[in-house]
């Protein structure tokens, strides 16, 4: 079978010949650049300066070579530009990191350090704007520096929250085109985040591209907005729902077949130990607009749509499938109500699980080869059947991991699809 004969069974909830694996496709099943730089050093592969791919996480290329000694199944898509607001692609730099590691960057990713050391990101790469990142000096990648002006509630305007948000330029539908034509002919299944339906996604909400944000951009106070201002929140979902409808319209036209899955929302809606929201508010507030975006997807594509949402989120996932959603991710086996025989019980055939491979917070760090080799093989054997898995870890790989316990969850990938 090729990569996307699996990845079309597997979506499609029916046995492939083995497990599909992705590592590199989103930002959230992807890996630090420390890691990959240590993994090429590991199978002999040439060095050569890991390019990042996502500056926010500092994560890295999983470039043709690697995913060859993954059996990476699955390539993504990416946009122009980055969560920073510059463009993404060639020319690149050298940077250097405060670990000491060479890495390649965009051409616009521009740093300065403060009195504490700490490395300062522009929106757009602008350094005459306020810095909108922070990466600590002892860190390994950027927070969101919060830039919020004050609120007065006459004179808060669900467009200032809107001010990323906008239709697609022919540029724009251009790029897209050949990006998506280039991932399509690698063979693998090919998954693309088309941005513009982020709705209430805490990474875009400070609007870190941006070099002077309005509206609601504390994080606090966005938490705060769900129970206090919800027709505030309604009315930006409206209209980025709205927008995103019809630049998916314009995008179809040019993509096409050309991708197998759209990256939806990223929003979290667990903790380790419960909701971030009761139910009732997710089916006032965000059960709609899903549902409009998932509906128009598969009235129009063949796309399958991707969720992702960290945490406890058991008593969400039927509210998930009622939004139409096909994919959720990471699938935080670790948390409260997260047991991976339930969880493919009770939606293993109306969900895809995209990750719970492995847990990334204790045990692929911390435990030994031989344990992370046991938890990979066990949640293999629970996810994998019947189709509807595709390995990735839960979350993306950080970047002081030992490499030899990375190797042992690859080497025992390997095993469960060889046996």
């Amino acid at each position: 079978m090729t990569s996307k004969e699996r990845f079309d069974l597997t979506v499609n909830h029916k046995q492939p010949d083995r497990m599909v694996v992705d590592f590199g496709s989103t930002p959230v099943t992807g890996i630090h650049v420390l890691s990959i730089e240590k993994l090429r050093k590991f199978y002999g592969l040439d060095y050569k300066p890991v390019r990042v791919t996502d500056p926010l996480q500092m994560l890295g290329e999983v470039d043709q070579e690697l995913a060859e000694v993954l059996e990476v199944d699955v390539v993504g898509a990416k946009g122009q530009k980055n969560s920073f607001g510059f463009f993404n692609h060639e020319p690149f730099k050298e940077f250097k990191t405060p670990w000491g590691q060479i890495v390649l960057v965009p051409e616009d990713f521009n740093t300065t350090k403060d009195e504490k050391g700490d490395f300062l990101i522009y929106p757009g790469g602008d350094i005459s704007a306020q810095p909108s990142g922070r990466m600590p000096a002892t860190g390994y990648f950027f927070d969101a520096i919060i830039r919020q002006q004050p609120i007065t509630e006459e004179n808060l305007d669900p467009n200032d929250n809107l001010e990323e948000y906008g239709l697609v330029s022919e540029s724009d539908l251009e790029y897209w085109e050949k990006t998506t034509q280039k991932a399509r002919a690698t063979g693998k299944a090919v998954i693309a985040g088309l941005g513009g339906t982020a709705l209430g996604d805490i990474a875009h909400v400070p609007g870190i591209k941006l070099k002077n944000p309005k509206g609601i951009r504390d994080i606090t106070e966005w938490y705060m907005s769900i129970l206090i201002r919800p027709e505030y929140i309604k009315a930006i979902f409206d209209r980025q729902t709205e927008i995103a409808l019809e630049n998916f319209r314009r995008l179809f036209k040019v993509i096409g077949d050309n991708i197998d899955a759209v990256y939806i929302c990223g929003t979290d809606f667990g903790t380790q130990d419960s909701t971030f929201c009761s139910p009732e508010q997710f089916d006032d507030l965000w059960l709609p607009y899903y549902r409009k975006i998932n509906d128009w997807v598969h009235a129009n594509t063949n796309w399958k749509t991707f969720k992702h949402s960290c945490g406890a989120v058991e008593p969400f996932l039927s509210r998930f499938i009622e939004a139409g959603f096909d994919i959720i991710n990471p699938v935080q086996v670790n948390a409260k109500g997260m047991d991976p025989d339930h969880l493919k019980k009770t939606y293993g055939k109306d969900l895809v699980f995209w990750g719970g491979g492995i847990d990334t917070q204790k045990t692929l760090p911390y435990s030994s080869p031989e344990k992370i080799r046991e938890e990979v093989l066990r949640l293999c054997d629970i996810f994998a059947k019947d189709g509807g898995f595709v390995f990735n870890t839960v979350h993306n790989i950080q970047a002081n991991v030992p490499v030899e316990n990375v190797v042992a969850m690859v080497d025992a990938i390997k095993e469960f699809n060889t046996t």
